[in-house]
C-alpha cells in the first residue's frame, strides 16, 4: 500500500488502458457473469461485469472514474469476502506485488466460482528487453527480488492456460515495456513515475543508464542497433495472460 501510495500518484495519466490489450483480457474472462478485480488501482482493463475492486492503495483509488465499480481497500493476501463471491476473479500486472504469492492466489481461489485471469510476464523474457539489458541492469536486478515466474503461477492455480500478449509498437498503457519502439518516452519523468519499476529503484540509480540512452538516441546509435524494432508492429516482451477455469 505505502508503495503506490507515493508511486501511483500518475498512474490516471500515464496508464491508460490499451483497447487491444482490454479485448484479450475480455476474451480470457468470457462468459463471467460478475468479476471482482484484485490488485485493481485505477481500474484499467475493468469490465461491465465487474461488481468489486479489490485494492490496498487509497491515492490509486481516488483516480477511479467516475461510475467504476465499487472499490474495497484491501490487500490481496486477505479480501474480505465470502467465498465464491464472483464467476470470475482477475489481477492485471498486480502480483509481482504482493507480499505474500500463495496467500495471494489462495484469495483468488477461493473467492471466484468459475475462472480467475492473471495478467503479468515472464521475468525471463522481459529482463531481456533492451531497456534493462542495456541501460538499466540495476533495474532489472530489483526486479529478480520479486517478479514470479509464470510456471509457478500456473503451480499455484493448479493448472492454467497460457496465451502470449504481444505488445503493440503504439501501446496506450505505459507499463515498463510499452514504449519498445518509442525509446524517447523513458528520458520523460512523467512516464518514468507510471513504471513501478522504474519508480522504485530510483532515479539516481537510473540516471546514469538514462544518459547513455540519451547519448544513444542523439547519436544514432540506438536506432542502428535496433533498426529491426523499427519495422515491427508488434513484439513479445514476456507479457503472459493465465487462464485457470475451475
Amino acid at each position: 500500500m505505502a508503495t503506490y501510495n507515493s508511486i501511483g500518484v500518475t498512474y490516471a495519466h500515464t496508464r491508460r488502458p490499451d483497447p487491444r490489450i482490454a479485448v484479450r483480457i475480455q476474451q480470457a474472462l468470457g462468459d463471467a457473469a460478475t468479476v471482482i478485480n484484485v490488485g485493481a488501482g485505477t481500474g484499467s482493463y475493468e469490465p461491465s461485469q465487474t461488481v468489486l475492486a479489490v485494492e490496498p492503495s487509497s491515492v490509486m483509488i481516488a483516480q477511479r472514474p467516475v461510475g467504476s465499480a465499487p472499490a474495497l481497500e484491501a490487500s490481496a493476501e486477505s479480501i474480505p469476502l465470502a467465498d465464491d463471491s464472483a464467476d470470475a476473479a482477475m489481477a492485471l500486472l498486480t502480483v509481482h506485488h504482493w507480499s505474500d504469492l500463495e496467500a495471494g492466489i489462495g484469495e483468488l481461489l477461493r473467492i471466484a466460482r468459475q475462472r480467475i485471469v492473471i495478467l503479468t510476464f515472464e521475468p525471463d523474457i522481459n529482463h531481456r528487453f533492451w531497456l534493462l539489458e542495456e541501460y538499466l541492469p540495476e533495474a532489472a536486478a530489483f526486479e529478480d527480488t520479486r517478479a514470479v515466474a509464470v510456471e509457478r503461477l500456473v503451480t499455484l492455480l493448479g493448472g492454467a492456460r497460457v496465451e502470449t500478449v504481444p505488445i503493440p509498437h503504439d501501446c496506450t498503457d505505459g507499463f515498463l515495456a510499452a514504449y519498445w519502439r518509442r525509446p524517447e518516452a523513458y528520458l520523460d519523468p512523467d512516464v518514468r513515475a507510471g513504471i513501478s519499476l522504474l519508480a522504485q529503484t530510483g532515479e539516481e540509480i537510473l540516471q546514469p543508464g538514462l544518459a547513455r540512452l540519451s547519448d544513444d538516441l542523439s547519436s544514432g546509435r540506438w536506432q542502428q542497433r535496433h533498426a529491426d524494432l523499427l519495422e515491427r508492429e508488434t513484439l513479445d516482451v514476456g507479457y503472459r495472460l493465465l487462464v485457470a477455469d475451475l
